[in-house]
């Protein structure tokens, strides 16, 4: 979880002066906090997290205690075939994650029906990344989604407009999804072949080949 402080610098009689910190981790900037509350400099403190939820410093505390086993450091791959002639789609996820002292890897693929296009695909492979970080548990905090489709991201991202209505439909869905769960997600298209374990899955569903698996990478 990442945060900015804000505090107020001074002691009695001194003048005294605001200041406002970068992105810090949450657990680095309590401690920053506790240093200047002991020399006796700090007047004021808030935090302030990636969605705009402003903490006092005992709020926070209690909220990393709370999180301490969520999970954290996400990072989520989508990709999703779409073949025309059949009107079949498959979708394929790779989540990556911390949860305490272990490194994880979801993955997870499914074949879908009655979908129009490949942007549609797209959009149907990152709602269902989004459902599977609610079953995992993330919110509150950002995520960083990757995929080779330009279209759904910069839609998404807002930099590109979407006229289609279908894919304004998905688009809202995980919109909703997303705000419901406090994530800030972070946009990044990425080449093709950086997205290949995403496409396998997908095209490993459009083979009927079911994936759902987790697994501790902490281990390998």
């Amino acid at each position: 979880m990442k945060v900015i402080m804000h505090w107020t610098y001074g002691s009695a009689k001194k003048p005294a002066c605001d200041f406002t910190s970068d992105w810090l981790d949450a657990g680095i900037a309590l401690i920053i906090a506790d240093d200047l509350e002991k020399a006796g400099r700090m007047k004021t403190v808030e935090f302030k997290d990636e969605i705009g939820t402003s903490w006092t410093k005992k709020e926070l505390k209690k909220l990393l205690v709370e999180i301490d086993e969520d999970p954290s450091n996400v990072t989520v791959y989508f990709d999703g075939g779409f073949q025309k002639e059949d009107g079949l789609t498959g979708i394929g996820v790779a989540i990556y994650y911390t949860q305490g002292k272990n490194h994880w890897r979801l993955r997870a693929n499914a074949l879908l029906a009655e979908l129009d296009s490949n942007n549609e695909a797209e959009y149907a492979a990152l709602f269902e990344a989004v459902k599977h970080l609610e079953e995992l548990g993330v919110h509150h905090q950002s995520c960083r989604f990757k995929g080779d489709s330009q279209v759904v991201l910069k839609q998404l991202s807002g930099e590109w407009s979407c006229f289609e209505e279908n894919l304004n439909r998905w688009l809202d869905r995980i919109e909703q999804k997303i705000g419901k769960l406090g994530i800030k997600p972070i946009y990044e298209p990425i080449p093709r072949k950086e997205n290949s374990e995403a496409d396998k899955l997908a095209t490993q569903a459009l083979k009927g080949e079911e994936i759902l698996s987790k697994l501790n990478i902490s281990e390998k």
